[in-house]
């Protein structure tokens, strides 16, 4: 097949690049406009308790999809009459909205409800309204809203903040961060190109091959959109990981096809041998990777599937670009590929003289794993005890719910989150609500009793049932709307002061379920805190199913490729070594808020989905780098006597080969991912500093190092495979070994 498309490429290389640009075209007229059909949400399990609990309160009780909280301050006080002006006619509005339920206000709630919707100082109240529309489109309906009615009036502030309004930031934030990413990881990239090839048309390739995947992927994703729910977030994976990839694979297989031409070959037996080789080396790469995303698919949550879309759609659109579309620019492009070398213009200009072409052996990275292949064991012991050192951190990861601080301080979303946490008595995100599905057989008495004792657990401020507010066990007040019953199922909202994913917080958990229910009816439980419980028990639970997929993966395909049961063993352990550095980085910073956690506002949590994301998107990179070093590894392999000292001699080849390869991709990469630091979202941030991380983590100290400190004290057990495997790669494997051209427009032999 491989053979095939250079010969097409060959041949008919205008009509190859003309029908890749109307794709092109049909794909950014189709999937620009993706950003208006994405969502912010999808971290919840929604097959989890807390989630049916939300879907009874919403579809029975009719208290809306998402919450809305407005907040009007005035200096002469919430109560003030230019203040009740202004607050009553915001309520008016949104109760005159058909997609508003159950609006509550600091000036219309009766008592002992009133007092908690104004803050301590008595300046600002807030008014609650509940919109329907599910998560995508209650965000929808709250941006109308919002829009038209939250401005200020005269000396009377008024801000929109509540989970609605969080999601609605995010988005928007999200769509300013993607601006900036390209703005900077594209420049970037290009002057390493450049640098790295020196032509400016060999530099523009591999940055239109991204294009390519990137409006491709973005195509994938709104038609994904039009048939489920698509997180925003994957967006900036389709951008950053389109990029890299593409550059990657272009990378490779323009320094394959220089490489022969410098070896003698003429252009077009040049390309076929590329396409043979460096070709195969790319898709078997493309596939490593789009599985290890792909196993994202296996969790609950839209956010983590969504990043399983985008990574399989961009992997496949690299891959076709740099093998369809690459050959055929190369083919066009002649001579030209080198047109316009800086650097060679660099060096007239400084009267520097052209480099000359040094002996394989002469070169860094053949004397560099020389160099660590005879210091094997204490280089690799003490790389592996840094890596641990460095992932220390992680072990005491806690996972927490992400809320209004993953934005920006100017956010009025995280304006409003600010002012409940300080300013008010009672911080409704912290409620848990008590759903009572069946509760037919369940009289008023026993609903007040199993109120009265939910207020005696440890800090629960009140609880609201049908029958009363109940504080300390003992009757308050009237009813509130936080509370009802309705055709056979009931609900009561728990007010609580302990501070969320805390031990606190979750000891209250378990005490509020220990509490004897009325007529030993089944309750359930939702809000924040129980929605992250049952969030993270999904990833727990699920984590190992997906582990065994992507391990399964790693080791069937690099078995096929190297026909040895060793180095997949070894891929593995060294892939998971050199994310641990990135783990307890994430953990030190963001949680634990060390180096001014980056700008960020560390709550003492990770949002518990991004070390799972960071795992399965890092983990299937590190077996792009892993792919490439190996299957020039194995090529060196084949040809060789196959003794200890042959295994060596192949490592510091293929090392010597692939290391300018490796780390200028790595580097760009690197790039790519290190623009997400820019994003103001926190938890894009956390994922740019942990991908940066565990690229250069893994081109460097892993890939540069460890591998020839592993494949060297292995020697020839790095190649062995029992016997029935062995018979079994003979007939099905995949072999990297150069092929050879007996004319340019033969078929290619000599290849398995």
């Amino acid at each position: 097949m491989l053979h095939r498309i250079a010969q097409l490429a060959l041949a008919a290389p205008r009509r190859i690049i003309a029908v890749a640009v109307l794709i092109m075209v049909a794909c950014a007229i189709f999937g620009v406009p993706v950003v208006k059909h994405l969502s912010a949400g999808g971290f919840a399990d929604p097959t989890s308790e807390s989630a049916q609990a939300n879907r009874m309160l919403v579809d029975k009780f009719g208290q809306g999809d998402m919450e809305l909280l407005i907040s009007v301050t005035a200096d002469d006080g919430a109560l003030s009459p230019p203040a009740r002006a202004v607050a009553t006619d915001i309520a008016a509005q949104l109760q005159a909205s058909p997609h508003v339920v159950q609006v509550v206000s600091a000036w219309t709630a009766p008592q002992p409800a009133a007092p908690a919707l104004i803050s301590k100082d008595g300046k600002t109240g807030l008014i609650v309204a509940g919109i329907t529309g599910g998560e995508s489109g209650a965000q929808k309906h709250t941006k109308e809203l919002t829009d038209r009615l939250v401005y200020d009036r005269g000396d009377v502030t008024v801000r929109a903040g509540g989970e609605a309004m969080i999601y609605v930031q995010i988005n928007g934030q999200s769509e300013r961060d993607l601006l900036m990413m390209e703005s900077i990881a594209i420049p970037l990239s290009f002057i390493v190109l450049v640098w790295v090839f020196g032509g400016l048309v060999a530099a523009g390739l591999p940055l239109a091959v991204g294009g390519f995947a990137i409006l491709g992927s973005m195509a994938v994703l709104r038609a994904v959109a039009l048939v489920t729910d698509v997180s925003i977030f994957a967006l900036n994976l389709t951008v950053a990981m389109g990029l890299a990839l593409a550059i990657d694979y272009t990378l490779l297989i323009i320094s394959r096809y220089r490489d022969e031409l410098a070896d003698g070959a003429d252009p077009r037996r040049a390309l076929i041998r590329t396409m043979t080789t460096a070709g195969r080396t790319v898709l078997f790469s493309a596939l490593t990777v789009a599985l290890s995303m792909a196993a994202m698919v296996l969790f609950p949550m839209y956010f983590l599937k969504s990043f399983a879309y985008a990574g399989v759609a961009v992997v496949t659109f690299a891959a076709l670009a740099a093998i369809i579309v690459a050959p055929a620019a190369i083919v066009l492009a002649g001579d030209r590929l080198d047109a316009f070398d800086v650097r060679r213009l660099a060096r007239r200009l400084l009267g520097r003289p052209e480099p000359v072409r040094k002996a394989v052996e002469q070169t860094f990275w053949y004397r560099c794993t020389k160099f660590v292949m005879r210091r094997a064991v204490p280089i690799g012991a003490a790389i592996v005890a840094l890596l641990l050192v460095l992932g220390a951190p992680f072990l005491g990861a806690n996972w927490g719910f992400p809320d209004d601080r993953v934005l920006p301080p100017s956010a009025s979303a995280r304006q409003v989150g600010d002012q409940l946490r300080t300013d008010f008595t009672v911080d409704s995100a912290r409620n848990v609500t008590v759903v009572i599905p069946d509760a037919d057989a369940v009289t008023p008495a026993d609903l007040d009793r199993y109120a009265g004792e939910l207020s005696q657990v440890a800090d629960v401020a009140s609880v609201s049932a049908p029958g009363g507010t109940f504080v300390d066990g003992r009757p308050a007040g009237p009813p509130s709307a936080a509370t009802g019953v309705k055709d056979g199922s009931a609900f009561l909202t728990v007010a609580s002061t302990a501070p969320l994913f805390t031990e606190a917080s979750e000891t209250q958990l378990d005490a509020l379920r220990e509490v004897r229910t009325p007529d030993g009816a089944a309750v359930q439980l939702t809000g924040v805190a129980q929605t992250n419980r049952d969030s993270s028990s999904a990833l727990t639970s699920r984590l190992p199913l997906v582990l065994a997929v992507i391990a399964g993966i790693t080791l069937i395909l690099l078995f096929l490729l190297t026909g040895s049961v060793v180095l997949p063993l070894k891929a593995l352990i060294l892939n998971v070594l050199s994310l641990t550095a990135a783990f307890g980085a994430l953990v030190w910073i963001f949680q634990d808020g060390h180096l001014g956690a980056l700008g960020t506002t560390p709550t003492g949590t990770l949002v518990a989905n991004m070390p799972v994301l960071l795992f399965c998107i890092a983990f299937g990179l590190s077996m792009d780098y892993e792919v490439f070093l190996v299957s020039r590894i194995r090529e060196y392999w084949l040809r060789s006597g196959r003794t200890q000292a042959d295994n060596d001699e192949s490592v510091a080849l293929g090392l010597a080969r692939t290391g300018r390869v490796v780390t200028a991709a790595a580097l760009i990469m690197s790039i790519s991912f290190a623009a997400l630091i820019a994003a103001e979202v926190s938890f894009m941030r956390m994922m740019g500093v942990g991908l940066t991380l565990a690229i250069l983590v893994d081109a460097t100290l892993v890939r540069m190092a460890l591998v020839p400190a592993f494949m060297h004290v292995l020697g020839r057990w790095n190649w062995w495979a029992p016997a029935p495997l062995a018979r079994l790669h003979s007939r099905i494997g995949i072999s990297e070994s150069a092929a050879r051209v007996t004319d340019p427009s033969s078929e290619v032999v000599g290849s398995r």
